[in-house]
């Protein structure tokens, strides 16, 4: 797990800075209903997003577990006015009463955690009645939506991987389902800037930061693979992610 602390200055230049917040925004954006004047942005990082998403009349709430993210999110939401705000917090304990959310935004989060349930279930709790839950799926198969030879490459080890990810699609509408929260729509948008080349992937990969390649045996095969692939410094096609939105 990375140290969100350390990494708080250089996080966003590394993730595709300002383009891919807006991207996700305006995406999160389609999915909000009209009516939203609430919303919860869990793990807001930066607060990049969560800032993009406050209008007039609505309130924006950014949480996260990293003083170090908090502190920039909250000096961005307060160049955007009162209406928004930070707290520290776990996305299992949200500091939000039964009922008192119109959306909870989770970006980038699932597919980090061991088990997506209870942070779902805790969304469902601070949920109003027809609020929406938006969150980001399927993050390992984001960079391989167009036909590449590292797409080719690396496809067995995400086929096997993809039962266990725990932002799978099919896997989180069960969940949702079974807490009372139900499809209600989903789009997409690229992250611009943000196609690695095989050397980058390599690099990744080294230092355990690629889910699907976990199993040393795995990372050893695929960094070999990765390194007799031609044009070692040219950028892949742009990741392109997924969100899906429920109502409760």
């Amino acid at each position: 797990m990375l140290d969100y602390d350390r990494e708080a200055r250089e996080y966003d230049a590394s993730r595709g800075g300002e383009a891919r917040a807006e991207a996700a925004a305006t995406a999160v954006e389609r999915l909000l209903p009209a009516d939203t004047r609430t919303v919860l942005d869990v793990a807001c990082g930066t607060g990049i997003v969560t800032a993009r998403l406050l209008r007039p009349g609505r309130t924006v709430l950014g949480i996260d577990r990293s003083p170090g993210m908090l502190r920039l999110a909250e000096r961005r939401l307060a160049r955007r006015g009162p209406a928004g705000a930070v707290a520290r917090a776990d996305a299992t304990r949200l500091p939000v009463r039964t009922g008192g959310a119109d959306a909870v935004v989770l970006i980038w989060l699932l597919h980090l955690l061991p088990s997506a349930g209870p942070v779902l279930a805790e969304a469902r709790r601070v949920l109003r009645p027809g609020g929406a839950l938006i969150t980001t799926v399927d993050k390992n198969a984001a960079a391989f939506t167009e036909p590449s030879d590292l797409a080719e490459l690396t496809a067995p080890l995400r086929r096997r991987h993809a039962p266990r990810a725990t932002d799978d699609a099919d896997r989180l509408t069960r969940q949702a389902a079974a807490l009372g929260l139900h499809p209600a729509g989903g789009t997409a948008f690229t992250g611009a800037g943000q196609g690695r080349s095989p050397r980058a992937w390599r690099e990744a990969v080294e230092r355990g930061r690629i889910p699907w390649c976990a199993d040393p045996a795995d990372a050893a095969a695929t960094v070999r693979a990765l390194a007799a692939l031609p044009e070692q410094d040219a950028p892949r096609p742009d990741p392109r992610y997924r969100l899906l939105a429920f109502r409760a």
